[in-house]
């Protein structure tokens, strides 16, 4: 890994049409406009030299012109949203020291100052990846297993990600006060992506359903920030949905 970073960063938004609680998740109304199109809008304001929406729907590639934004459509193979990622930076001939900002495309509320945030960590050349979380503010925020938490170590290395209620603390069982909510939302450099999208999936990775762990379990090195703003959770359920059109509308 070396030191030498571009100045410049890009975000690419992965969009699926099919998704098990919610189909068509990215194109559902949220205030008048599809939810990716919010997800565009906050990605508009941050620092980016550029913004791509990566998809293999054509349902999707059309809404998303109509708004104006940048598509690139990755195969149907792809089996997350790293993979479109990767796809992407291939067809585009992106160098290998340009940070690529991964936001999913159910998260309409992440701050602009968080992209450029993780976008900053990944170019300060002493990582992989990086990424953001956030405090835990519940015991059932901290039991919730649909909430992904991060352990965090020393000077921002991610230990270990899961949907478990992790760290235990063995003085206090039901305490989450060390606790850390994962934010959907990675930035690596374009060598890194390559890298990590070229690795078969992991043990540890197809039982939590997490990919970052692939990274972790191969050796690559993820930092994780506390986010400099709280932004709400992505939508996943029915119940989020309404929470974000209740801000949004």
């Amino acid at each position: 890994m070396t030191n030498a970073r571009n100045d410049t960063f890009w975000v690419v938004i992965p969009a699926r049409y099919g998704s098990t609680r919610l189909p068509g998740k990215p194109l559902l109304d949220i205030g008048g406009k599809p939810m990716i199109r919010h997800v565009w809008e906050r990605a508009g304001e941050s620092k980016a030299a550029r913004i791509i929406i990566a998809t293999d729907d054509d349902r999707i590639r059309i809404a998303c012109m109509e708004f104006g934004a940048e598509v690139c459509m990755t195969s149907d193979a792809c089996e997350s949203g790293t993979d479109r990622l990767a796809e992407v930076v291939a067809a585009e001939g992106a160098a290998d020291d340009l940070v690529v900002v991964n936001i999913q495309g159910d998260e309409p509320l992440m701050p602009a100052e968080n992209i450029d945030q993780v976008a900053a960590l990944a170019q300060r050349g002493d990582t992989d990846i990086a990424t953001l979380c956030v405090p835990i503010q519940s015991k059932e925020e901290f039991a919730n297993p649909n909430v992904v938490k991060c352990v965090l170590g020393e000077e921002d290395r991610a230990v270990y990600f899961s949907r478990s209620p992790v760290p235990h603390d063995r003085e206090d069982a039901a305490g989450f006060g060390h606790a850390f909510r994962h934010l959907g939302i990675y930035a690596y450099t374009v060598g890194a992506l390559k890298e990590f999208s070229a690795m078969p999936p992991s043990r540890i990775e197809q039982l939590e359903r997490l990919e970052q762990l692939r990274a972790l379990a191969a050796g690559m090195s993820i930092r994780a920030q506390v986010a400099g703003r709280t932004p709400p959770h992505g939508v996943d359920t029915e119940a989020d949905l309404e929470l974000v059109r209740q801000q949004l509308g």
